[in-house]
């Protein structure tokens, strides 16, 4: 009687699993034609909320940092020449350039360079780059987007083993309208992983390479100053009677032909008048 009573038991506990076995089966995956797909891509990109539990070593921080740098130098253009140097000799690239040539003695032009320099040789980099002259301005701003980038990288795992099983769905597909489906899914998650990958790239540009803003402007002539001894005064007097007179040739100048065309003109209608007076006085 207890041998024959634990059968009936047994089999019970056995049907149970199979059916719980079943269940969790079918809610875990979507079928194409028999052939079982892999989770959406809302699934499978739904890994990515557990990074933000993850905790990121102070090393391992994503860091983007900008700058601006203002410099005051003798000659921009030259200046421009040695932070080029300095950048790519630190490994780091400039992205843009321009330069403004001198206008006078007060305005001896400029120059603006988009740097963009290595984080881990930055401070380095920027030592070399104050040797060029006198600093005026440095301002550097850092944004943290470590967990942008970690919630990038999960996301980007999890659809990148979703295609991997889309792929493999494919090559076993056997039948047309099951072979159109897993391509619909296929494409449109690899546009989605072509995206996130695209997204990670510019980050990783970002935070390798630190974004810096040099401006380099030219030292202005000092003012002449005002005589205080008797021969830098009789020179500067010398200088203006000069000058006096030159504005007045010049204005002489351009006054000449106006002065000749107006004595001809008078002269002609003195010359009329006279006439018609000798005419009259012969008349009578």
């Amino acid at each position: 009687m207890r041998r024959t009573a634990t059968i009936p038991v047994f089999l019970v506990l056995a049907a149970l699993a199979l059916t719980g076995c079943s269940a969790a089966g079918s809610s875990s995956d979507t079928s194409y034609g028999g052939v079982a797909a892999p989770q959406s891509e809302e699934v499978a990109a739904g890994s990515s909320a557990d990074s933000a539990n993850v905790i990121v070593a102070p090393g391992d921080r994503q860091v983007i940092t900008t700058g601006y740098v203002t410099i005051t130098v003798d000659s921009p253009t030259d200046a421009a020449a040695d932070a080029v140097r300095i950048t790519e000799q630190s490994g780091g690239r400039v992205d843009g350039r321009s330069e403004y040539a001198p206008k006078d003695d007060t305005d001896k032009g400029s120059a603006t360079l988009t740097l963009r320099i290595p984080s881990v040789r930055l401070t380095a980099t920027l030592d070399e780059l104050r040797t060029l002259g006198t600093v005026e301005e440095v301002s550097l701003n850092s944004q943290d987007v470590t967990q942008t980038t970690t919630d990038l990288d999960a996301r980007i795992t999890a659809l990148q083993a979703s295609v991997d099983r889309l792929v493999t769905l494919l090559a076993n597909a056997t039948d047309t309208d099951t072979l159109l489906k897993i391509e619909a899914t296929l494409s449109d998650r690899q546009a989605q992983l072509e995206s996130l990958q695209s997204d990670r790239r510019y980050y990783a540009d970002q935070v390798s390479l630190s974004t810096v803003t040099l401006n380099l402007v030219a030292t202005y002539n000092a003012p002449v100053t005002e005589p205080d001894t008797f021969l830098s005064g009789l020179i500067t007097g010398w200088n203006f009677f000069v000058a006096f007179f030159a504005g007045l040739l010049v204005v002489i100048g351009v006054l000449l032909p106006w002065i000749i065309l107006g004595g001809v003109v008078t002269a002609a209608v003195l010359l009329i008048v006279r006439w018609n007076s000798q005419r009259k006085l012969n008349a009578e």
